[in-house]
């Protein structure tokens, strides 16, 4: 397991967690590795690892409006570099916490990186704010995640362990112009 992170404080935490975790048999049977490292450069520098499962969810890249194709163009970037460190038959995993950022906007822009990317990917799960993080107001609702896999039903599965309660109802091919 590797995270990846900029801040120094959000990687100590992870490694916190991590050890708080360790009685867990499939957590004690991980190696954990830290780095701290800016995402674009270094999933772009490390072409030759690859992930079983990659996931994408960088800090809020729009804070405004005019913020909105700047953040775009970097989720694509992440996107795409995530693609490329994914395991064939993998699951990536895109989140975004920008208010900007339409829900259905980025999951179009995920859906059509995947596409791009030439291989064969389903959408599996979308989720939003869970149950106690509830926006009663459009800007409070920022919260978004995709999930894609680039396989079959044991990927679903898989998926649907992690959501827990939130179960795929059923995934979609990607097709032209997705």
């Amino acid at each position: 397991m590797l995270d990846l992170d900029i801040s120094a404080h959000a990687l100590e935490s992870a490694r916190r967690n991590f050890r708080l975790n360790a009685s867990i048999p499939n957590v004690a049977r991980c190696h954990h590795e830290a780095i701290k490292a800016d995402a674009f450069g270094w999933l772009l520098d490390c072409a030759g690892r690859k992930f079983d499962l990659v996931i994408i969810d960088p800090p809020a890249l729009a804070k405004n409006q005019s913020e909105r194709p700047k953040a775009m163009r970097a989720y694509r970037k992440l996107l795409t570099a995530g693609i490329k460190s994914l395991q064939a038959g993998g699951i990536l995993v895109a989140a975004s916490c920008s208010a900007p950022v339409p829900d259905s906007e980025f999951f179009d822009l995920a859906l059509k990186t995947a596409k791009a990317s030439g291989r064969n990917f389903r959408e599996v799960l979308r989720t939003e704010e869970p149950p106690d993080h509830r926006a009663s107001f459009p800007e409070g609702k920022y919260l978004k995640c995709i999930y894609l896999h680039e396989s079959s039903r044991a990927g679903i599965e898989m998926i649907n362990r992690i959501a827990g309660s939130r179960r795929a109802k059923r995934p979609r091919p990607l097709r032209s112009g997705a």
